[in-house]
């Protein structure tokens, strides 16, 4: 039994309830949703530790619930469950603040296998040690995970942070695409490497005093990305 919480926010009855009725039997926990107006009152009444995400809703969108879900619940991944298939599609769900994507019709092995992708990533983003981490105007507190940039608060989703961390764990490393698909998102994950520019797009957003001329994640032309080294970060205990 895994004793995990998943919330179903879909309003087909028939994959809710199927989807429901295989996680149960590996062992979850599922509340279930088909209206978007009344999911994020389902969510603070379970307290799910992963929700899976229907676009297409009757009144709040899936779009708009993943907004607002990463803003409230910023470490809850979201494993959005749609049939469009597009690259816009999947790059606007992503910018929303989804974690994983995943299109109908799927295999629920493969959606079980995601399920676990994204707790393992959960809890390897929350063990860190009670310390802040500094580069430059930069700070994370490794304890509550605020990010506060030149000391002003910063809103940051659970995958941008984890790049932040990794970034400034190692600075003047460079790391393809590839790399931080497979160290962030982890060898099992199921997407694809457009996942790892939009985060550091929009991290860059975050972060930098300017975006299209970035100081901190640097792109190295022809290899990937790597943190700055002028700004080797701090651990203060």
């Amino acid at each position: 039994m895994t004793g995990n919480k998943i919330a179903i926010i879909e309003d087909d009855e028939d994959i809710r309830e199927l989807t429901a009725l295989y996680l149960e039997n590996k062992g979850y926990s599922v509340a279930g949703e088909g209206h978007g107006d009344k999911a994020l009152a389902l969510i603070h009444q379970a307290g799910p530790d992963l929700i899976l995400l229907d676009m297409m809703l009757p009144g709040k969108s899936g779009e708009e619930l993943c907004a607002d879900i990463s803003a409230s619940y910023g470490d809850i991944p979201i494993i959005i469950m749609s049939s469009k298939r597009s690259s816009e599609d999947k790059v606007r769900g992503l910018n929303a603040g989804a974690n994983d994507y995943i299109t109908k019709p799927f295999d629920m092995a493969e959606l079980e296998a995601r399920i676990k992708a994204n707790l393992r990533r959960k809890g390897a983003g929350t063990a860190q040690a009670n310390h802040q981490l500094r580069a430059g105007d930069i700070v994370i507190d490794t304890e509550s995970f605020d990010v506060t940039v030149a000391g002003e608060p910063v809103h940051l989703y659970t995958k941008e942070r984890q790049l932040l961390m990794y970034f400034m764990q190692h600075p003047g490393q460079v790391f393809s695409a590839e790399q931080l698909y497979d160290r962030i998102w982890g060898e099992d994950y199921f997407g694809d490497l457009k996942t790892v520019s939009v985060h550091i797009r929009n991290l860059r957003k975050k972060i930098e005093h300017d975006p299209k001329n970035p100081q901190y994640v640097i792109t190295v032309r022809g290899f990937g990305y790597k943190f700055s080294k002028k700004f080797e970060f701090v651990q203060e205990v």
